[in-house]
């Protein structure tokens, strides 16, 4: 791997407190100096005129593949992580991306979700490698897993297989609480003090997401709150803004004081008003969910062709014919209401919190998950805008136009924090998020007045614009905004096994 040197860009790096104009050096995976004059390379980079940046790290990307890196990388991503779900077999899917290779560095956690259902009903969830939402809404034609409390000898079960990921290296404890509203407290507690003897994170989709009592989403922080409190466990809330929904600004006062008393709490939010996620989840079939939620079976959005629902009668016969589908699901109306607005700029803006994109796979027209080679991809290929254009969307939009916070601020939300979050449990992610030398060689080099997301929910597939070199453990994978499609250079993130307890 030789020598790449960046000359003449403005480099930012909030871990260090650096912006300004310097060059860097770059040899074996790693920066080797940052300043002027700083030595020459076998490749030089002008990055005149352009912003050079730790790269972007996501914590919460289900795409896991070659064609979601490729489409996360013009977004600016070098590290993507799947970490709110994760999968159950966490050796098995390292080693098949060490034999495949990935355009990305990653990695992920253990999947709490997956363990409830194989020690609740023997399903099978290890070919979740490259399609773990697909098999997770396959698995939910058996309810017991989602609606039922764990048996002592369940509960057994659940928490041998979690310790098992976690001895072989997952970055944490995905927890999929949404999807399992059924999981007793009990349980629960016992899930965190698993992920605080590992000192790990837990990656927490919430139980409740209503607006109304009981089973909110104001209860189901204060849940999170107690566990944090009563195990010690670093509780991290993923989606703040979809799970909080319109009741954003409760939630957010609610975490503000825990944070407050000193509490292990942290957060991601994406710049969204609309979620995604699989037709079979369990809160789509609520008894009451137009009452609770504040929004119609309209609200739900078939991506497949568009289709939106209008009863619960026919939400709930997809739900039993297609439970993997996945769906759009239209929670805030900020185009047309300042006040949901203002809501999302709540989550959005959360001092000290991630951005995170939640990108979901590319599916194909036919209902399955894309996970082929081509470049561009399929016509056909569909997934949520997030999925492709998040990063450059929140700095487009809450930077360059609405000037909300400064661009170092920015990109202290999408590189510095999400290393902070990971690098008391997993040591490789602390040289990550920075530009020092000794650190990882992830960087990304955009034009600020041209970076921009450029998917929406007519054309989601077509990548961002603005990255105009972005280079991935120290191998240059776009170079004047072109991508290298034979390139391969993501290695993995992964706990050390020596460090399993």
């Amino acid at each position: 791997m030789g020598r790449i040197l960046i000359t003449g860009g403005c480099l930012i790096d909030p871990a260090n407190a650096v912006e300004g104009e310097a060059d860097v050096l770059i040899e074996d995976g790693r920066i080797v100096a940052v300043g002027s004059n700083i030595g020459t390379a076998d490749e030089t980079i002008d990055a005149t005129g352009l912003i050079v940046a730790p790269g972007f790290i996501d914590l919460h990307a289900h795409g896991q593949s070659i064609p979601a890196d490729r489409m996360q990388a013009f977004d600016g991503v070098t590290t993507t992580l799947d970490l709110e779900a994760g999968v159950s077999d966490v050796s098995p899917w390292y080693d098949h991306w060490g034999r495949t290779g990935r355009v990305l560095n990653y990695g992920t956690a253990v999947n709490w979700a997956f363990t409830r259902i194989g020690a609740m009903t023997g399903f099978s969830t290890e070919d979740a490698r490259e399609k773990s939402l697909e098999v997770l809404g396959n698995a939910m034609a058996d309810r017991r897993w989602m609606e039922n409390v764990a048996n002592e000898s369940e509960l057994a079960d659940i928490l041998a297989r979690l310790d098992h990921g976690l001895n072989e290296g997952a970055l944490g404890v995905g927890i999929l609480n949404g999807y399992a509203p059924g999981a007793g407290v009990q349980e629960m507690t016992e899930v965190c003090r698993v992920a605080k003897r590992h000192e790990v994170p837990t990656f927490t989709h919430i139980a409740f997401m209503s607006q109304l009592d009981p089973e909110s989403a104001a209860e189901a922080y204060i849940r999170l709150i107690g566990y944090a409190g009563a195990t010690g466990a670093h509780m991290h809330i993923c989606h703040f803004g979809s799970s909080s929904k319109t009741d954003i600004e409760r939630c957010r006062d609610l975490v503000l004081q825990a944070q407050e008393h000193g509490l292990p709490i942290t957060l991601e939010s994406h710049p969204y008003g609309v979620g995604s996620t699989v037709l079979a989840a369990a809160f789509f079939s609520e008894e009451n969910f137009e009452a609770r939620h504040g929004v119609g079976y309209d609200s739900v959005q078939r991506m497949s062709d568009g289709h939106r629902f209008s009863t619960r009668d026919e939400l709930l016969a997809a739900q039993a014919q297609e439970p993997s589908s996945l769906v759009l699901w239209h929670l805030l109306d900020i185009e047309n209401s300042a006040h949901h607005r203002k809501l999302l700029d709540m989550a959005v803006l959360y001092p000290g919190g991630a951005i995170a994109s939640d990108a979901m796979p590319w599916t194909l027209a036919d209902g399955s998950t894309y996970t082929g080679d081509a470049w561009p991809l399929p016509e056909d290929a569909f997934a949520h805008p997030r999925s492709s254009g998040c990063f450059t969307r929140f700095i487009r939009e809450w930077v360059r136009e609405r000037k909300t916070l400064s661009l170092s601020e920015a990109i202290r939300k999408c590189s510095t924090i999400p290393a902070e979050i990971m690098s008391a449990g997993t040591p490789a992610m602390r040289n990550k998020g920075k530009l020092s030398p000794g650190a990882d060689a992830d960087v990304v080099i955009f034009d600020f007045d041209r970076l921009t997301d450029r998917a929406d929910f007519t054309s989601m597939n077509r990548p961002a614009e603005g990255v105009r070199h972005l280079v991935v453990s120290g191998q240059l994978l776009i170079r004047d905004g072109i991508l290298d499609v034979e390139a391969r250079p993501g290695t993995p993130v992964r706990r050390p096994l020596a460090q399993a307890r």
